[in-house]
């Protein structure tokens, strides 16, 4: 998954894992280990990340199909995910979630703390987040765009 702060990266990380996928969500795995503000520290990002990494590797390499849900909004972030599957064979496919900003800022104003995919992210670090996103290009590797139009439909993901 790779989009801003509130584009529907979640709603759809949750849709494949119904059919299948194994999911493996940043925010998921943060509250598990209590923490529940945004953003999360940077050294405690780091251990999430490494943890999800790690789950990514074992479970790519007994054949199981993964949704990693994060924002992956630097490109440098995505290449690192990419650099590690890469020895393993395995080319991964980026969902990109293109949401307008109304919509994004629309579902973050209605947040409210309440569990892992509920998280309140401060109106100034979702305008940062905003900002400072960098959207994937064709030239990454393969791509999905979804639109928050398509997540609107009956309860089905885009097929890969």
């Amino acid at each position: 998954m790779c989009g801003h702060a509130g584009s529907g990266k979640s709603t759809l990380a949750h849709r494949l894992q119904r059919e299948g996928y194994v999911l493996l969500s940043f925010d998921e795995e943060a509250w598990s280990r209590g923490y529940r503000t945004h953003p999360v520290a940077e050294r405690a990002a780091g251990e999430v990340h490494e943890y999800l990494q790690q789950r990514l590797t074992q479970l790519v390499t007994r054949g199981s199909r993964v949704v990693v849900d994060t924002s992956f909004w630097a490109r440098a972030s995505r290449d690192q995910y990419r650099r590690l599957l890469a020895p393993l064979g395995v080319e991964p496919v980026v969902y990109y979630m293109l949401t307008s900003l109304e919509v994004s800022r629309e579902r973050l104003e209605n947040r409210h703390n309440t569990g892992p995919n509920d998280i309140v992210v401060p109106a100034d670090r979702a305008i940062e987040y905003i900002d400072g996103f960098e959207a994937p290009t064709p030239e990454e590797g393969p791509m999905q765009i979804v639109r928050t139009a398509d997540l609107d439909a009956p309860d089905r993901a885009p097929t890969d």
